[in-house]
């Protein structure tokens, strides 16, 4: 069965079968070591995860939208006005949505995984 995209409000096949607090500490794990974020979780940024949970978005999904606003967010043009911080996983909701979207191949993701990595070991 393949995941439905979030326009059609359905439930999204889980990928595995976590419980609904692993998820949540897996997203939030995510997050908060997520480039541009301040590390801190507030309750929203709970609630928020567990709502993905009830929608049955899967974590890779949430991961690869971390990953591709951070991408995007650090290779941008060097004379770009400079960016606050992100303190909500709710600045990244929008992106999650795209990825639920987009026919992108996996290696993708793993290329920005990469390019994160080296940039932060800069």
């Amino acid at each position: 069965m393949v995941p439905r995209c979030a326009t059609c409000k359905g439930k999204l096949v889980q990928e595995d079968s976590t419980t609904q607090e692993e998820y949540v500490q897996r997203v939030l794990a995510a997050y908060r070591s997520t480039p541009g974020t301040t590390g801190t979780l507030r309750r929203p940024d709970r609630l928020l995860a567990a709502q993905l949970h009830e929608r049955g978005v899967p974590l890779m999904v949430i991961e690869n939208a971390l990953v591709l606003a951070a991408a995007r967010r650090l290779f941008r043009r060097p004379d770009s006005p400079p960016l606050g911080t992100i303190r909500s996983l709710a600045y990244f909701s929008p992106v999650i949505e795209e990825v639920l979207t987009l026919p992108v191949n996996p290696t993708y993701f793993q290329y920005l995984r990469y390019k994160l990595h080296r940039t932060q070991r800069r």
